[in-house]
């Protein structure tokens, strides 16, 4: 009896160290073995889960439908692409009008330039409308797992580390700041949102709606 593929962890990362990554590899020689993009805190991602601000949309298909999302997090701007064989995340990038929090799930795209660098971008799975609770959630979150990988660096064992350290000229612990960063711009929003709610008074819950972010 045979056992049906598992799929593969989302992981959580930020725009930021996403937009680092360029390398990407497989480990088996089948052509159907999953690719993975390797991140720059030391960990393999074949599928990532980002949340953040849609703040631009755009066809930039020839003829079909092709639909470019910009979204943004504390830390930078991911690029997400969807056409027909992503026809429930294009349907929804259709419809949205930003600015307005999403999360997507989807797996890692690179592409190298005429120049020689990579540029990488997330084809998306699903795409989800959420509210600003979830993205603070999964800003926290996000952080915590990065600061785990940047933990565990350094460590003998782990191999995509090891990989990391081959593969990247870059400062782990840049992402260990970007992360604290992005936990400390969360703490700050919400010292202005409480002096806000104060301000207003009874109007605290008047308006609830998505902000873009810059």
């Amino acid at each position: 009896m045979s056992q049906a593929p598992t799929r593969e962890v989302a992981r959580r990362v930020f725009a930021r160290e996403f937009n680092d990554a360029s390398h990407t590899f497989k480990e088996s020689d089948d052509e159907r073995a999953p690719v993975y993009l390797l991140l720059p805190t030391g960990e393999r991602a074949n599928r990532v889960f980002l949340v953040g601000t849609l703040t631009e949309k755009e066809d930039v298909g020839e003829g079909d439908e092709y639909w470019r999302g910009r979204i943004v997090d504390p830390t930078g701007t991911f690029f997400v692409y969807a056409g027909q064989y992503q026809p429930d995340a294009a349907s929804t990038l259709r419809d949205l009008e930003p600015p307005a929090y999403v999360s997507v799930v989807g797996k890692p795209r690179t592409y190298e330039t005429d120049d020689g660098s990579v540029n990488v971008s997330v084809r998306p799975e699903s795409i989800t409308t959420v509210d600003s609770v979830t993205r603070d959630r999964w800003v926290v979150e996000t952080a915590q797992r990065t600061l785990e990988r940047v933990g565990a660096f350094e460590d003998e064992s782990n191999e995509y580390a090891r990989m990391a350290r081959e593969e990247y000229d870059l400062s782990v612990d840049d992402y260990r700041e970007m992360a604290l960063a992005a936990l400390e711009g969360l703490d700050e929003s919400d010292e202005l949102g409480s002096d806000a709610d104060a301000d207003r008074g009874t109007d605290a819950d008047a308006d609830d709606g998505p902000q873009a972010e810059h």
